[in-house]
């Protein structure tokens, strides 16, 4: 019969042979979703970045610029030729040390990772999950940031970072106000305000 007793410098269990005694496991293990945000804590914050069809130079140096381990998630969208696939993946996934990925419905965020939206599809984040939709036009126009920011602050609230990088038009507005309402940052870097 072995006896457990608390060890007051380690503030262990051991036994008493002086062998650390293993604590019982708390109930069945977490799912891999809880593995990224564990219940209870704050989500980590997601930066959605939206640029103009000509945005790879400015998507190119923000990379080049961020640390590995930020903390953050990195969701880049751009406006795409939908008739094209996009090679956009490969070539920014030489500008960081991060890993970089063309999204796929369902995938679930994690920090320090960059994902990119591919080609004739509207993006949305729900519950830590990045859902892909058929591409959709508003009144004649394809609206793929306001889309994507909109629903980043409805899903991450004051953890939710709003950047737009380049561009003329007005995709990105309501997104940014969208984030603002809930308490995010956004930024607009480089665009002409017509």
């Amino acid at each position: 019969m072995s006896t457990v007793k608390e060890d007051s410098k380690a503030g262990r269990k051991v036994d008493r042979a002086g062998m650390k005694v293993a604590r019982p496991a708390k109930g069945p293990p977490e799912p891999a979703a809880a593995a990224v945000e564990p219940a209870g804590s704050q989500p980590f914050p997601v930066v959605g970045i939206g640029a103009s069809a000509g945005g790879l130079e400015a998507f190119t140096a923000l990379l080049k610029a961020l640390p590995r381990n930020t903390g953050m998630a990195f969701v880049l969208v751009q406006h795409m030729d939908p008739a094209h696939e996009s090679a956009l993946s490969n070539i920014l996934s030489r500008a960081t040390a991060m890993p970089v990925s063309e999204i796929t419905d369902g995938m679930a965020v994690k920090p320090n990772h960059v994902y990119v939206i591919p080609s004739n599809a509207d993006l949305a984040l729900r519950g830590g999950i990045l859902r892909l939709a058929e591409r959709k036009e508003h009144a004649g126009r394809h609206l793929p940031i306001d889309h994507f920011l909109a629903s980043l602050a409805q899903d991450r609230q004051s953890a939710a970072i709003g950047i737009i990088l380049s561009g003329t038009a007005s995709d990105g507005r309501q997104g940014l106000k969208a984030i603002k309402a809930e308490g995010g940052l956004t930024f607009e870097i480089g665009r002409a305000h017509v």
